[in-house]
């Protein structure tokens, strides 16, 4: 499982590499607290629950990481392990952090959205790739 972010306008991409989908989206996730800081900076204290269900795989993503910036928001928290699974495009998954600490965790952007931007979920081989541009 690995992750990256590109470089998109005035905005910033996130993607995620695994070996099934629901890897792919931990770390599509993972990237996006890349966004905010470095994922390292967050310790893994509290889990919180999240599920969404989608139409399609690509707004299956959409739909998974705007909970996350809603938690994020919401809480107060940054996140930095995921656990997903994904059946019937119906996604339940563990969101691992802890609330935001400024100091320590630095934060660079704050993110409004996930976008349709760049948006794709596809198997190449046999890793999975799930990307979209988030709004900064």
């Amino acid at each position: 499982m690995r992750w990256e972010t590109f470089a998109h306008d005035a905005d910033v991409g996130v993607r995620g590499f695994g070996a099934t989908l629901g890897e792919a989206f931990a770390a599509a996730a993972t990237a996006l607290t890349a966004v905010i800081t470095d994922p390292h900076r967050v310790t893994p204290r509290e889990s919180v629950a999240i599920s969404c269900a989608a139409p399609d795989y690509e707004l299956l993503l959409v739909d998974w990481l705007n909970a996350l910036i809603y938690e994020m928001a919401t809480r107060h928290m940054l996140f930095s392990h995921f656990e997903v699974e994904i059946a019937d495009l119906q996604l339940m998954a563990q969101a691992f952090g802890e609330p935001i600490d400024v100091e320590r965790h630095q934060p660079a952007a704050e993110i409004k959205g996930a976008s349709f931007c760049a948006l794709e979920v596809s198997r190449h081989g046999d890793e999975w790739l799930a990307q979209c541009v988030v709004d900064v």
